[in-house]
Order: structure tokens, then C-alpha cells, then sequence
């Protein structure tokens, strides 16, 4: 894992709070005022669990683009539930997540079972699962009048914190400690940095692809569980917005697309940068393409920056072999 405190971290924050500033000044600093920044860290919840999601999926090397649609049939499977099989609001939100662990099990299983990439899997599955979302609710909204309990942790605060933030803050911690100190995590590192040698030295590089998927479904259920909470209903339009926020708050955090890192602080703040993005568009009246425009080029720079650094690397690795490979063979001829 790359050190908590790191250069990309660093920008980041400072990225954070630039923006933060330049919205606040925008707006005569109402921005800060308690109604826009509890209305900034509760919508910014999704976007952190859903770029979590992804980060596992990447730390082995693969993709999951049916982030969006695992988190879409979780919210409209728990409405479903709710209000027609009568079901606890709170045993619906744990269904959720749980819906979101078995679905991702199944991506698992099938990219191993079928040893296609998971790319293709992944975008199968995707549209599979809109048709299943479909199925739940048709055109119809169902309202979150039904789950009055859910609604109110939604909206229930701490210290003037939105509770589900705090709650995304801790899922995040969790991932950070996983990663950082259980062997598991580090299993899954180790398949994604270098399969082959994780191979040679005992370790399942199937198990940890289907961990990794069932861990980026169980977070895309957190996520969905999260969205019933605060969102006014649930419908077939949750989750349709996911997949391009779900990569650019680990890429732009600093978690490498060949597989084998994560950066948990990261994804959190660049999902906050993206947020800020999204917020600065009623203020300066962006068109939502302009926005994703200019996320998805970032993304884009973003990942051409690290391709580019990954071949200096190289041939400076290269031309250090070459020089020590000379000098011991200038050694030898004396």
C-alpha cells in the first residue's frame, strides 16, 4: 500500500480545499453554511462507496462496470421487498448489501468459471441486471415514505455531520485495515501486482478475483442502502450514473490500473473533488456534459500521466542494469 501521507494525497487536499474556497466565494460564502455542507458530505457518500467498489476490483486488475446496476437492482429489490412482502425497513437495508455481496459473487464466479475477461463479464452482467432492475419496478417510483426509519437515519446528523458520511467514513477505514493488515488483503495485493509470483508462492489467484468481486458488490449494496436513505424514492434510474464517478475517484486517487495497489485516502478525497465538481455546476451553470467532459478527461490525463511515469521508470531501471552490467563486466577484463 502507498503511505497514507503521500504527493498525490497532498495535491488532492489541496485541490479540495482550493475548490472548496473558490465555491464559498461564489456563492458569498453560503456554501459554508450548514445547509450546502451537509448537503455536500451526504451526497458525497455515494460516490466515496462506489469508488471503494471499484478500487478492489482494480487492485487485482480487473474492471467492474456493472457497479452501478448491482447498486440499482439492491435499492429496487429493498423497495420491492418493503413495501409489497412487508418486510423491516432495516431488514430491507441489510438485504440490500447483501443483494450487493451475492451479485458480485456471481461476477466473480463467472469470470473465474468461464475465464473470460472480466471487462466482458462485467458488462454483461450490467445490462442483465438494468433488465432485472426493470423487472422489480417498471416506470414507477416507489417512495421513501415507505421506509420512514431509513429516511431518518438519512437525514440524522452528528455534531452537525450527516450520520451516513460518518458511517462511509468508517466502511473506508475498515477497507484501509483490510487491506493494510489482514492477510486476506494482502493476498489480493499480491494477485493483482504479480499473478504469477503470487501463484508461485501458494496463493489462489481465482479465490482473490472472486473476493474482490464480492467485496465491490457487498460495497455497491452499502452504497444502494445508502441512496435509499436519502434519495426521495427508488426507481430504475438509481445506479445509472455510477460507472464513470466509480473510476475516477480511484484513478485520480492513485490506484494503478495494471492491478496491485489501493489508495483508500485517495479515492476519498478525489470523490470529494469530483463532488465539488458537480456542485460548481448549478453555481456556474455548467451543462452536465461539460461536467463529465471534464472528469472524464481528467481521468483520461490522469492515466496517460501514469502510463508515461511507468515507462520513465523503466528505462531508468533499464539503463541502471545496462551501466552495472558494464561495470562488472569492466571489473572481470582487469
Amino acid at each position: 500500500m502507498k503511505r497514507i501521507i503521500s504527493a498525490n494525497n497532498l495535491l488532492l487536499v489541496g485541490i479540495v480545499v482550493v475548490g472548496a474556497a473558490v465555491l464559498g466565494m461564489a456563492t458569498s460564502g453560503q456554501f459554508f453554511g450548514p445547509v450546502s455542507m451537509t448537503s455536500f458530505f451526504r451526497f458525497v457518500s455515494v460516490p466515496i462507496l462506489i469508488g471503494l467498489a471499484q478500487m478492489i476490483t482494480l487492485c487485482v486488475g480487473q474492471l467492474n462496470l456493472a457497479v452501478g446496476a448491482i447498486g440499482g437492482v439492491a435499492a429496487c429489490f429493498t423497495g420491492v421487498i418493503v413495501t409489497s412482502w412487508g418486510v423491516p425497513p432495516w431488514i430491507g437495508a441489510l438485504v440490500a448489501v447483501l443483494t450487493g455481496a451475492v451479485l458480485g459473487l456471481v461476477n466473480g464466479l463467472l469470470v473465474v468459471g468461464t475465464r473470460i475477461n472480466g471487462f466482458i463479464v462485467t458488462l454483461a452482467m450490467s445490462q442483465i441486471l438494468i433488465g432485472v432492475q426493470y423487472a422489480l419496478v417498471g416506470t414507477r417510483t416507489i417512495e421513501r415514505k415507505a421506509w420512514p426509519e431509513l429516511a431518518a437515519f438519512g437525514r440524522s446528523e452528528i455534531l452537525g455531520i450527516p450520520t451516513i458520511f460518518l458511517m462511509t467514513l468508517v466502511v473506508a477505514a475498515i477497507v484501509a485495515l483490510y487491506f493494510a493488515q489482514t492477510v486476506s488483503g494482502r493476498k489480493l495485493l499480491a494477485s493483482g501486482g504479480n499473478a504469477s509470483a503470487a501463484q508461485l508462492a501458494g496463493i489462489s489467484t481465482d479465490r482473490a478475483l472472486i473476493v474482490a468481486h464480492t467485496l465491490s458488490g457487498l460495497l455497491c449494496g452499502v452504497a444502494a442502502m445508502v441512496s435509499i436513505s436519502f434519495l426521495p424514492g427508488v426507481n430504475t434510474t438509481v445506479g445509472g450514473d455510477w460507472l464513470l464517478p466509480s473510476f475516477a475517484a480511484p484513478i485520480i486517487g492513485g490506484v494503478a490500473l495494471a492491478g496491485g495497489t489501493v489508495a483508500v485516502l485517495g479515492t476519498v478525497l478525489a470523490a470529494m473533488v469530483v463532488r465539488l465538481v458537480d456542485a460548481a455546476s448549478p453555481i456556474f451553470r455548467f451543462d452536465a456534459e461539460v461536467v463529465n467532459f471534464v472528469v472524464g478527461a481528467v481521468v483520461l490525463g490522469t492515466v496517460a500521466l501514469g502510463k508515461l511515469r511507468e515507462v520513465q521508470a523503466s528505462r531508468h531501471a533499464s539503463r541502471i542494469r545496462s551501466l552495472r552490467a558494464e561495470a562488472a563486466l569492466a571489473e572481470v577484463k582487469r
